[in-house]
C-alpha cells in the first residue's frame, strides 16, 4: 500500500466515524424521547416507561375495583414489563441504521494484520421474578460460582451500618 493510499483509507475512516457520531447525537435525542406504553387486565392498567424504563405514568381504568389489591399490583407489574419491551423494541428499531452504518465501518483486525476481532460481551438479562422469589435469591457472578442475595450484599458491603467508612 502506497502512502497515498494509505492516507486516503485513513481520511475515509475518519469521514465514517465523523459520520458515526452525528448519527449518534441524533440517535441519542430520537431515544430520549421515545416511550413503551402497554394495558392490561382488559383495559383496567396502563403504565408508560420513558426511554431509561422508568414508569412516568400509570393509569387505572374503569371497573379496577373488581380486581383485588394483589390482581392490581400483579398487573402493574406486568404492564411495567410489557412497557419495557416496547421501549426496547423502539430502541432497537431506532437504532438499526447505526448497525448498518457500523457494519460498513472496516474491522481493526482489517486495517492491522493479526490483530483480533474486539466484541463487546452479550449483555446479561436482568430477572424479571419479584424480590423475593427464588430466582432472584440465587445467581451467577459469571464465574461459575452461585451466591445469594445475602451472601452478595455481604460480600459487596465490606462493613456494617455502624461502619463508620458509610
Amino acid at each position: 500500500m502506497t502512502n497515498e493510499q494509505a492516507k486516503a483509507d485513513l481520511a475515509d475512516i475518519l469521514d465514517g466515524v465523523q459520520e458515526q457520531m452525528r448519527i449518534i447525537a441524533r440517535l441519542q435525542q430520537e431515544r430520549a424521547e421515545l416511550t413503551g406504553r402497554a394495558t392490561v387486565r382488559g383495559k383496567r392498567v396502563t403504565v408508560v416507561v420513558n426511554a431509561d424504563n422508568t414508569v412516568i405514568d400509570t393509569q387505572f381504568g374503569p371497573n379496577i375495583e373488581d380486581l383485588s389489591h394483589a390482581e392490581i399490583a400483579k398487573a402493574v407489574t406486568e404492564a411495567a414489563q410489557l412497557a419495557s419491551a416496547d421501549v426496547a423494541r423502539k430502541t432497537r428499531d431506532l437504532m438499526a441504521p447505526l448497525d448498518t452504518h457500523r457494519a460498513r465501518m472496516p474491522k481493526l483486525s482489517d486495517l492491522v494484520d493479526g490483530m483480533p476481532e474486539v466484541r463487546a460481551p452479550e449483555p446479561v438479562p436482568a430477572p424479571t421474578a419479584p424480590p423475593n422469589a427464588r430466582e432472584r435469591r440465587e445467581f451467577s457472578d459469571g464465574s461459575g460460582m452461585r451466591f445469594t442475595d445475602t451472601e452478595t450484599v455481604e460480600r459487596d458491603r465490606g462493613g456494617s451500618v455502624t461502619d463508620s467508612s458509610w
